[in-house]
């Protein structure tokens, strides 16, 4: 595929070109993949360009990071909107690419250094959001187990889903269907479906 846009080529639509093809390129081929070149070719761009928006590829690994979590925390807000929050928040743990790109991102950042206090930061934005959606909404459950928190419930709600998708790419399974049957149980009761 040809450039197209030159070195000189600086704007939005350019950047978030690089910032989509450095998010694909993870997925699809995992964080070694990720080069000035690879990225260029992805976006169209030339190498140049893509080094120019970002000198260091930590930048370049940052700038997606901190993407992907905005994107999040706006889906977040919206879902805080939604009549069953908690649904929505399952629904956004169980996404597939989110948690294959979080592990990639984790995976990255055992060598890369830079990256490690990203993720931290952006798990807790993500968390903080999360959590802000279901103590607003708190009241609506009635439940009275003091030791069933809001920060709680979101923790798992978020962390089976992810270490699901983490297993199942080493093949391992074993108490998978059953986690995920008692939490769509507990689902079932608090915010029975229409």
């Amino acid at each position: 595929m040809a450039p197209r846009h030159g070195v000189g080529s600086r704007s939005s639509a350019t950047l978030a070109a690089i910032l989509r093809a450095t998010e694909r390129l993870l997925l699809d081929e995992g964080y070694a993949a990720v080069t000035y070149r690879g990225v260029a070719t992805r976006a169209g761009v030339t190498p140049g360009l893509v080094q120019y928006y970002f000198p260091g590829l930590d930048e370049l690994f940052i700038a997606v990071l901190r993407r992907g979590t905005d994107r999040a925390i706006q889906a977040l807000d919206r879902a805080g909107g939604a009549e069953q929050p908690l649904r929505a928040l399952w629904s956004y743990a169980n996404d597939k690419a989110g948690s294959a790109l979080l592990l990639e991102f984790m995976a990255l950042a055992n060598h890369r250094k830079a990256i490690a206090p990203v993720v931290g930061e952006g798990g807790e934005r993500v968390r903080k959001a999360l959590l802000d959606t279901v103590t607003r909404t708190w009241h609506r459950y009635r439940l009275d187990d003091p030791e069933l928190t809001p920060a709680a419930l979101v923790f798992v709600l978020s962390a089976v889903p992810r270490m699901i998708h983490l297993e199942q790419a080493f093949g391992a399974h074993t108490g998978h269907a059953e986690a995920v049957a008692l939490v769509e149980r507990f689902l079932d009761r608090v915010e029975p479906r229409s």
